[in-house]
């Protein structure tokens, strides 16, 4: 018996930590980035008249709980927009587009999205839409949004699919800006 103990004692025992999934490593390289501000610029689908071009772009990973993560998106003086990122119990990402009016109540379209199908990808989550966007924005039916990430960059994207209709923003993350104002509607 003491030559078997001795034995199981000489054997490798690793306790291993059960592996990240694609959606938390992702998760993890956002939340690294919080409290910090970075200024975008609009690399496919600007027009002019549309609200956004030859506006200062800028976002702030303003908060970071262990499932929730906000991320206001100012255009120029605009603070209505902000990106509510929420991670469920299976890792799946949901991701909220929380609009505001200046007074801090509720914007008439708000809080539509969609919640990835799958865990993703570590530098990239895509969320085609949910039936509340179609309820309340029925030609956002076929929108699909997605972030990518990396070491120098985050982009927000949006596709319709069925149209023309493609948006990205790119923002420099090795360039951190000074903090903005609190969006619109932000409880601290």
């Amino acid at each position: 018996m003491k030559a078997i103990i001795c034995f199981l004692l000489l054997l490798p025992f690793h306790i291993t930590a059960q592996e990240q999934t694609s959606s938390e490593k992702f998760w993890e390289q956002l939340k690294a980035h919080c409290g910090q501000v970075y200024e975008g610029e609009i690399t496919a689908g600007g027009v002019a008249g549309d609200g956004f071009m030859g506006e200062k772009l800028v976002m702030h990973v303003r908060s970071c709980d262990t499932n929730d993560i906000r991320i206001p998106f100012f255009v120029g003086e605009d603070r209505s927009r902000t990106w509510v990122l929420h991670m469920n119990e299976d890792k799946i990402i949901r991701l909220k587009h929380d609009h505001r009016k200046p007074d801090g109540s509720d914007d008439d379209l708000t809080q539509y999205g969609g919640t990835s199908s799958n865990v993703g990808l570590s530098n990239i989550q895509v969320f085609p839409a949910d039936s509340y966007t179609s309820e309340i924005l029925p030609a956002a039916s076929t929108n699909i949004w997605w972030f990518t990430i990396d070491e120098t960059s985050l982009t927000y994207n949006l596709r319709r699919i069925g149209s023309d209709r493609v948006f990205t923003v790119r923002f420099d993350l090795t360039k951190a800006i000074e903090t903005p104002e609190a969006p619109w509607g932000a409880e601290d």
